[in-house]
């Protein structure tokens, strides 16, 4: 249930950044909505998890701060994510954005807490 990965770069060791195609196959879009499909912020989240757990290995998800949903993902978009782990503060910051041509577009964006 994840995106196609396009390319990732990592700058530093607290972060990763990947560019990602969201297919409109994904059982992610399935039901939600039936005349407009659209990716749901949960789903969002869990690629946050997932592509996180590569920052900060072995800790899990205890809570979510300061997110924010702008605008809809529709199905076949490219996305930018980019995370930051802040192991002093045990937290996974995180932005999408909505990528068309050379324009970005803020989707999503937040901090996860995480624990051992």
């Amino acid at each position: 249930m994840r995106p196609l990965e396009e390319s990732r770069t990592q700058p530093e060791a607290n972060q990763l950044c990947l560019l990602l195609r969201v297919p409109a196959g994904l059982s992610w879009f399935r039901g939600h909505f039936p005349v407009q499909p659209l990716l749901p912020g949960v789903a969002q989240l869990d690629w946050v998890m997932a592509y996180g757990a590569e920052l900060a290995p072995g800790l899990r998800f205890s809570s979510i701060e300061n997110v924010k949903f702008q605008r809809p993902v529709l199905p076949d978009s490219l996305l930018e994510l980019n995370l930051r782990w802040d192991a002093g503060r045990s937290a996974l910051s995180f932005e999408y954005r909505l990528v068309n041509d050379d324009v970005r577009q803020p989707v999503s964006s937040g901090k996860i807490k995480l624990c051992p």
